[in-house]
């Protein structure tokens, strides 16, 4: 496994491919990259739970609480803590995830860059989503104060 970065060394916890399937180093634009099929197959095939401690680690190691990473989870997708912890032992795909969730009707708020996409440039909607919840976990992780992230 290899886990890849973008252009300031961050790491995309959501871009985690083995060896032989690395196409980063194609020539094809970071737009079209985004918005490729097979790139949005691969996010939607994700399970939540694989990524959910990658989010726990990085927003632990700056300080933020698991409370704090389940608040922000609540606020995107209407989950409380107890359907946050049922889906990561359903192991289901972020396809199923985002599918059962309730987005916040803020969730237009949520702009800017994460792994080098503007999240509100991106096309397919299930990656868009995801990549909401990406922003906002940065966010938290960049000790974001916790009325901003949740855009009140």
């Amino acid at each position: 496994m290899m886990i890849v970065f973008n252009d300031r060394g961050d790491a995309c916890h959501l871009f985690i491919f083995s060896m032989q399937k690395m196409y980063f180093r194609s020539n094809i634009k970071l737009h079209e990259r985004m918005n490729s099929n097979s790139q949005n197959e691969r996010i939607a095939k994700m399970k939540f739970s694989s990524v959910y401690p990658l989010y726990l680690t990085k927003i632990e190691k700056k300080g933020r609480t698991k409370a704090e990473l389940n608040q922000v989870i609540s606020w995107l997708t209407g989950f409380d803590e107890d359907k946050i912890q049922q889906l990561i032992k359903e192991g289901i795909s972020f396809e199923s995830f985002f599918q059962q969730a309730t987005l916040n009707p803020n969730v237009r708020l949520i702009t800017g860059v994460i792994c080098g996409y503007r999240v509100e440039e991106i096309e397919n909607h299930l990656t868009q989503q995801v990549r909401y919840l990406d922003k906002l976990v940065d966010e938290l992780a960049k000790g974001r104060k916790m009325e901003k992230i949740l855009r009140s």
